[in-house]
Parts: structure tokens; sequence; C-alpha cells
């Protein structure tokens, strides 16, 4: 599948036009299901893109669920947490009325146990998102799809919803959606910002093998449309 790439001047003109696209998608998932469900990254990149979807008074944010496309096995108090990322510049102002389902569970590790009440949590949303929005590091990781990821075949093929992954670049033991289960979605995009980024991104368009580019498995796949929003 070809991707559809949108560059933008700035990054504030990029946070803008990507939350217009994801409160679009939220208010039809509440129009036809009466609930909008959204998966997010962390990182630096989206808190531009945070503080502007969270601003958006014409979204029902009371019907709106949200949860984490991947998470560092980390409470939400600690600074490396993506929870406490989009608790604090997502879920603030009127999108402070949205429901949200982490990913950690409590533990010191992402075990069977924990695994298990991750999933029976995830099970009250939506069989399929409204809204994806991934990021890419500059290894070619999306999600917890990690090159040397000890689970990366069944986080890339399992059905999940949920995989444990340890890798050596992942730092912390994580937690991620597994790819079928970000596919279901309405709306599906890859956020990026800077020079560095684009170069990767060439680099994972080029033939090679997934393993070592995981973003490589949302690129080639067929089964839903991505848009890619790039600024340098």
């Amino acid at each position: 599948m070809t991707a559809t790439r949108r560059s933008f001047g700035t990054r504030e003109d990029l946070a803008l036009a990507l939350a217009e696209a994801a409160a679009e998608h939220l208010k039809n998932g509440i129009e036809s299901n009466g609930v909008g469900t959204i998966a997010v990254s962390g990182g630096s990149t989206p808190k531009r893109f945070f503080a502007a979807l969270g601003r958006r008074k014409d979204v029902d944010w009371t019907k709106v669920r949200v949860t984490l496309v991947d998470e560092r096995w980390v409470p939400e108090t600690s600074d490396r947490s993506n929870a406490l990322l989009v608790n604090e510049r997502l879920l603030q102002g009127p999108a402070a009325s949205a429901g949200f389902v982490p990913l950690y569970s409590g533990g010191d590790e992402p075990d069977a146990a924990a695994l298990s009440r991750t999933t029976e949590a995830l099970s009250g949303l939506p069989d399929r998102f409204d809204c994806v929005i991934l990021g890419m590091g500059t290894d070619g990781h999306t999600a917890s799809f990690f090159p040397g990821g000890d689970a990366l075949d069944e986080a890339l093929t399992g059905e999940g919803p949920v995989v444990a992954i340890h890798a050596p670049g992942a730092g912390e033991p994580r937690i991620t959606l597994t790819l079928p289960r970000l596919l279901a979605t309405e709306g599906l995009y890859l956020h990026i910002e800077g020079e560095d980024k684009a170069e990767t991104l060439d680099r994972a368009i080029a033939d090679g093998p997934v393993a070592d580019m995981p973003v490589r498995a949302v690129l080639r796949q067929s089964q839903t449309p991505l848009t890619i929003f790039w600024s340098p």
C-alpha cells in the first residue's frame, strides 16, 4: 500500500491539522457507535498534537476513550510513563472528561497475570479504534516493535491484543498493542518530525527486512490506509 504523505511548514501547523483529523474520527465514532476511541503514542513528538486535540470543544469528551499504542512498564507517576504524558498534555481542559485506559496494570514485570489484567481493561473498548496515532524512532521502531525485540514476531502477527516485549533499545520492559489490533482502526496516522525522522522514513520505505526496521510492517501492510504527517 502506498501511504499518503502530508508535509507541514511548522510543527504547530502539523499539530493543528492532525488534531482536526483525529477530532473528526472521534466525532464520527460517537455518532456511529456512541463512543469515540483513540490510541496514541508517547515520547516528545506528540506534545503539541496532544495540546491541540485536548483543546477541541467540538468533541463530546465524555464519550471518548483514550488508550496507548504502547507503554513502558513503569507506574504512572514515573517521568518515563506515557500515561503520565497523556494525563498532563492531552487529558486537560475540555478533554479532561475523557476516559483513559492505561496499559500498565501494576507489578514489576509485564508477566502473564499483568497482561491478563490489561487485556481485561481493554475489553471494554470497541473492536475497532476510530483513530490510531503512531510515532517512529530513528532506529525504525514504532509502537514497541523494536529491532531485536524478544517478542517481535508475536507483536507483529499476534491477535493479542497486547504483548510484552524486551529489546536492547527499549530501556524498560514494554507492553504494546499488537499490529493486528492497531490496524483495526478507521484512521491510521504516522506522526514524525525533523530531518532525522524523514531520513529514517526514507530508509524504511526502501527494501530490507522488517526485523531491521519494524515500522516497515506498518508501511507495507495493505489492510488499513496510512497517512504520514511530517514537519521539519
